[in-house]
């Protein structure tokens, strides 16, 4: 769903004094199940609105056609910015609208929505991608820690306590959300952003919003922050390449599978296609190579193919004595 849109369709609504899923459909340019589902949106993230059934009936918002967005609580007004973070503004229409909506919204609400809007970065992906994967719970606690200025208590690995961190950036790389976060300089609350980290949300065994305040230095960039991140990221995770050839009826879901680390090249023997795949070691490399059995064949280097033998060596090793199944 585009931020851009749902905007449009709560200006619609402060505009007119009804409009049905039929109206408001036209108005946006898109089908009627998705104009009912953008105002279900808007109706779950706490903008007031109800829908009136009968004759001249149509969504409407509660107060009259002229209720402006002053008129929402903070959770309102909080859950209707978390909405639009979850799927970034994708034109200069929807930069605008969105500075819009933040100027209607009250005073004491629009530094923290600006906070989350500016520290939530959305990217393309690193491999698979799935634009309809939903965010993960503690994206919306991070988020609220970001709006109130506040540290976290978070637990990322097994038999280890939870540590104080200020949130600095939450964002989303394909179908993957990750928080960038670093620990407060002693007795300032301020982040020392000489310690960022990265941790994967899906990855986050305990999370709370604490007490203590925490926020980002004043000169800190969330977008420069993330871009540096990712360039980190991006060049360890390429750092060995391989030559593959691959059947022409597994090319396309290979490719998906690889992402931006797979580059189709020449035609090869026997139909297949070549393809350069990346990952960051060749074991890495060799265990997802594996699951594609004999559909791909590494070309080169040596070293891929030599971890591919002790991933069959020990598959071997483990189910020789498995019994055939009976028939």
């Amino acid at each position: 769903m585009r931020a851009d849109r749902l905007i449009q369709a709560l200006l619609v609504l402060q505009a007119r004094e009804s409009v049905t899923a039929a109206q408001l459909a036209e108005e946006l340019e898109v089908s009627v199940p998705t104009a009912r589902r953008d105002l279900q949106a808007l109706l779950d993230a706490g903008v007031p609105i109800y829908p009136r059934a009968g004759r001249g009936g149509g969504w409407q918002l509660i107060g009259g056609a002229r209720t402006d967005l002053t008129g929402l609580s903070a959770p309102e007004a909080f859950a209707l910015v978390l909405r639009l973070t979850r799927t970034g503004a994708e034109s200069e229409a929807a930069v605008r609208a969105e500075r819009k909506m933040l100027q209607a919204l009250p005073r004491p609400f629009r530094d923290a929505a600006e906070r989350v809007i500016a520290a939530t970065v959305h990217e393309g992906p690193w491999g698979r991608d799935d634009p309809a994967a939903e965010a993960p719970a503690h994206a919306q606690l991070l988020q609220e820690a970001i709006a109130t200025g506040k540290l976290v208590g978070l637990g990322y690995r097994e038999g280890r306590e939870p540590v104080a961190l200020v949130p600095l950036v939450v964002g989303r790389r394909g179908d993957l959300w990750y928080v960038l976060a670093a620990p407060p300089r002693p007795g300032t609350g301020v982040a020392d952003t000489s310690r960022v980290r990265t941790y994967r949300i899906d990855r986050i065994r305990e999370l709370r919003v604490l007490r203590e305040p925490g926020r980002a230095p004043d000169d800190f960039s969330p977008e420069r922050a993330w871009e540096e991140m990712v360039a980190v990221v991006d060049a360890r995770r390429g750092a060995v390449a391989a030559t593959v050839a691959v059947g022409p009826e597994v090319v396309a879901a290979f490719c998906r599978w690889f992402g931006q680390y797979a580059v189709v090249g020449e035609s090869a023997a026997g139909g297949r296609v070549q393809v350069e795949v990346r990952a960051q070691s060749a074991r890495a490399l060799a265990e997802q190579l594996a699951g594609w059995s004999a559909e791909v064949e590494v070309i080169e280097p040596e070293e891929v193919r030599h971890e591919l033998v002790q991933i069959g060596a020990h598959l071997v090793a483990t189910y020789r004595d498995t019994s055939p199944p009976s028939r």
